[in-house]
């Protein structure tokens, strides 16, 4: 059986006038993605594939390097489309991710909507395993996608609370059936 992991980047430098998807892996981010690569649990992985934003190509670097591996990139892995809005505080961030999570058919302040982020993420996992023909594969991007895909492969309606606790954490599915073989687990303490 190959399994894919869903990986999402852990934690970053925020800096509010820089664009999100160019934001940076921390300090701490690098520490816990470098503990995750070494796992002995995750196999052998063939492929590593990353969203095209910073955070993750720096993740999925991390963790290509540990398998001598090259980083592909899929455009559409992307984080769901907050430009609508750009940089929010904290609570105020949260507000309105429990607001596009509950109501997902709806461009909610203009973020694109929970429903088409769920769809281009599946699509973009469905071409890539179309290709794919190795042992297992990682998948390095973020939670808000992560979770929509996840909601999808378990059957579920999109909701929050299959959302991860915080960032850097992995779900796993078998590549052929799209299985979920285990929801959300850290990638290493914090």
């Amino acid at each position: 059986m190959s399994i894919a992991y869903f990986i999402t980047h852990p934690e970053v430098v925020v800096e509010a006038t820089t664009p999100v998807s160019q934001w940076h892996l921390s300090d701490q981010g690098v520490h816990r993605m470098r503990a995750f690569a070494s796992q002995a649990g995750l196999g052998t992985l063939s492929a590593v594939w990353a969203s095209p934003e910073t955070k993750a190509i720096e993740a999925a670097g991390i963790l290509a390097g540990r398998f001598g591996l090259p980083v592909h990139v899929h455009h559409e892995l992307h984080e769901n489309d907050r430009s609508a809005t750009g940089f929010l505080p904290p609570p105020e961030f949260d507000r309105m991710a429990d607001a596009f999570f509950a109501r997902p058919e709806e461009n909610v302040r203009g973020w694109e909507r929970a429903v088409d982020a769920q769809a281009r993420v599946a699509a973009a996992v469905d071409e890539i395993l179309e290709h794919f023909s190795g042992e297992n594969i990682a998948f390095v991007a973020h939670g808000g996608v992560g979770t929509l895909l996840l909601c999808k492969y378990l059957g579920l309606p999109i909701t929050r609370s299959a959302d991860q606790p915080f960032q850097g954490h992995f779900w796993a599915f078998d590549v052929n059936t799209r299985r979920v073989i285990h929801r959300w687990r850290e990638i290493a303490p914090r």
